[in-house]
């Protein structure tokens, strides 16, 4: 599979391509939901834009805690930017930061997490499409025949069979979105949509991890992002079990 697609004089990059298609999902997605249910299309944006930036700062902080042995080995990987980025980070630090911007802004935070967190996924299955050109995020060797063959890659193992795992991430990521569209449309209580896609795509990324074979950090046997998926789908439960307490329409 290749990355980089020459047309001519052209060269188009599919991973960024992808990850802009999928912000570009993400955005329109958010703001023909919010006209139907009132809320703010300038919150939208702001929103995203605080999502942008604590994405870039997640995804980078939480690889250098993971890898905090190989940096000491080689302290270069700090400023080595081609790879090393860890999706939850991204996703922690962009709800942090659009949490921090919603209270800024005086708006319910939990309104507008409802609002985004469907489009969030819808957004990460087009970049799972992306992790699946440029050969990161790879899963390990296999026989089955559903696999994929890399020979260009820079990341993933090349010319042997491996697990398409940003495959199987990226249905798991539209089925998501998909189901949280669905339960926003048939929910009154705010915040229960976010928790719910807390509960679903911790579930997702641990079986998922089980397949992975690209390095993720690891404690105890288990990688990182495992045990961030456990905690999540714990506080995930908790938060959709305290706001399903709470009378439809009162705000947490």
């Amino acid at each position: 599979m290749l990355n980089n697609i020459q047309i001519g004089p052209v060269t188009i990059h599919m991973y960024g391509l992808m990850i802009g298609i999928g912000f570009v999902a993400a955005y329109l997605s958010c703001c023909a939901r919010a006209r139907k249910k009132s809320l703010s299309e300038d919150i939208v944006w702001g929103i995203l834009l605080c999502a942008i930036l604590g994405a870039v700062v997640g995804t980078r902080l939480l690889y250098y805690i993971v890898s905090i042995p190989q940096i000491l080995a080689d302290p270069s990987i700090l400023w080595n930017f081609k790879n090393g980025y860890v999706v939850y980070g991204g996703i922690i630090f962009g709800v942090l930061f659009g949490y921090i911007y919603c209270k800024k802004k005086k708006v319910s935070f939990l309104q507008y997490f409802d609002l985004v967190m469907p489009s969030v996924s819808l957004a990460q299955g087009f970049g799972r499409i992306g992790c699946f050109f440029a050969g990161c995020c790879y899963g390990q060797q296999t026989d089955s025949w559903f696999h994929i063959i890399y020979t260009h890659s820079d990341f993933a193992p090349n010319h042997v069979p491996l697990v398409p795992t940003q495959l199987l991430s990226s249905a798991g990521n539209f089925i998501i979105a998909g189901i949280l569209f669905w339960y926003s449309s048939n929910t009154k209580k705010d915040g229960t949509v976010g928790a719910m896609y807390m509960i679903l795509y911790s579930i997702g990324r641990f079986v998922i991890e089980i397949f992975r074979n690209d390095f993720r950090g690891e404690w105890g046997g288990w990688s990182t992002s495992q045990l961030i998926s456990a905690a999540v789908l714990v506080f995930g439960i908790l938060l959709m079990a305290a706001l399903l307490k709470k009378p439809a329409g009162k705000r947490a």
